[in-house]
């Protein structure tokens, strides 16, 4: 059997995108958390 080949950084990021963009919950709790930075920049 050979090894899967290792695949490239960007490559596992733009799988992780698409799954952050199925999962509608995990969207709302980052964008949250990012308004939250905006907020105490704010201050």
């Amino acid at each position: 059997m050979r090894k899967p080949r290792k695949r490239s950084f960007a490559d596992l990021v733009s799988e992780n995108k698409r799954q952050i963009l199925k999962d509608q919950a995990a969207m709302e709790k980052i964008e949250a958390r990012l308004e939250q930075k905006r907020l105490n920049k704010a201050e």
